[in-house]
């Protein structure tokens, strides 16, 4: 082939060429529309459905955000009740700490004065039964020296008595015949502070109706005065007369 045909081949060629790009363009074109139309429809449908999508889950959301806020509506007034009420409780228990104290500090001052009383009774009591002892004591002493006074003043008294007697009998003349007999009699009394009454008496008589002769002597009766000077429940001095009859 010459030269010629080449370039006439060439041109054919180039002309072809460009016919197909053009017709390629055309199609990419066309296919573009196409294709962004359908983007617009999807795009469009999607937006659509994303569109109800959100507007239910935002109505979802809201219908959840209520419930969720009267929940914690409900749950902040339960709350502040239980607060309200924790508050009153924690007053009232403070009151009755309060007034428990108060009750123990009331209980402890009578405690202690309980005690300082039953200690002051106890010291008290003490001092009672060791003055009652004491007294006691002093009051046996007394009785003790009153009676030593009254048994040495009967010893004194019998003494006498016994002398008296023993000088009776030496001055007494007894005369008998046949036969004689003797009967005596002593016998005393006591009560209160006065002596011993004392009676003797002797007799004699004869078998044969002969004369007869008898003595008889009776002591007389004594009162015995004892003087005892106390004070304070102690003895202060003490003395015994005895008073003629």
């Amino acid at each position: 082939m010459n030269k010629v045909e080449l370039e006439s081949l060439m041109e054919g060629l180039t002309d072809e060429i460009n016919f197909l790009r053009q017709l390629y363009e055309e199609e990419i074109q066309e296919l573009q529309s196409q294709i962004l139309d359908t983007s617009a429809v999807i795009i469009a449908e999607v937006k659509a459905q994303y569109e109800v999508i959100a507007n239910r889950s935002l109505a979802e959301a809201e219908s959840m955000d209520q419930i969720k806020y009267k929940e914690l509506q409900m749950l902040a007034g339960k709350r502040w009740d239980d607060l309200r009420h924790a508050k009153t409780e924690i007053s009232e228990m403070n009151r009755n700490i309060s007034w428990f104290q108060a009750e123990t500090e009331g209980l402890k001052s009578q405690r202690a004065s309980l005690e300082a009383a039953i200690a002051d009774a106890e010291q008290r009591g003490e001092l009672a039964i060791k003055d009652a002892n004491l007294r006691g004591y002093q009051e046996l002493m007394n009785i003790k020296l009153a009676l030593d006074i009254e048994i040495t003043t009967y010893r004194k008294l019998l003494e006498d008595k016994e002398s008296q007697l023993e000088s009776g009998m030496q001055n007494m003349f007894i005369h008998t015949k046949t036969t004689s007999g003797y009967a005596g009699g002593l016998s005393s009394a006591y009560g209160g502070l006065t002596s011993p009454g004392l009676s003797y008496g002797l007799g004699s008589s004869s078998g044969s109706g002969a004369g007869s002769s008898s003595f008889s002597h009776t002591s007389s009766t004594r009162a015995i005065v004892v003087k005892i000077k106390t004070r304070d429940g102690k003895l202060v001095s003490k003395s015994s007369d005895v008073l003629p009859k």
